[in-house]
């Protein structure tokens, strides 16, 4: 419930608050074309890295090795053009994080750095196994 709230409810709010405060401060025009040139160079920045997550992969197929970052980068490149292409200026600057290589590994180690913790935990608590040995001879 707390994150369907968030999404569906916190976001475009946040949206509407700053299309007022900025609009307040630089004038209704300005803000729109503010918003539509941040889509534009969103979109022609999501190709061009897109492209060259493309080329990092193949290089990396061709090595025999898998392209495990680029399939991730390419998802949240596809994520972050989504993001731009939407109106706002929260998701344009979440869109403008997910487009820069160096904030994508940042992000990318802390979902993974969360996630093998997690995992670590679960690990440590199952480290006992029981189990009994039956020899077949001695019973003959």
């Amino acid at each position: 419930m707390n994150s369907f709230f968030i999404i569906f409810i916190g976001i475009p709010a946040l949206e509407i608050f700053l299309f007022l405060k900025i609009g307040g401060q630089i004038g209704v025009l300005n803000t729109m074309a503010l918003i539509l040139l941040t889509a534009i160079i969103g979109v022609y920045f999501a190709k061009l890295q897109g492209i060259q997550t493309l080329k990092s992969g193949m290089v990396n197929l061709y090595q025999n090795k898998l392209p495990v970052y680029e399939l991730i980068s390419g998802a949240s490149i596809a994520i972050a053009a989504l993001l731009l292409i939407v109106p706002g200026f929260f998701t344009d600057v979440l869109g403008f994080l997910l487009l820069i290589p160096f904030t994508r590994k940042i992000i990318f180690s802390i979902i993974l750095k969360n996630q093998n913790g997690n995992k670590n935990d679960e690990n440590e608590k199952d480290k006992t196994i029981d189990g009994e040995i039956i020899n077949k001879k001695d019973e003959l």
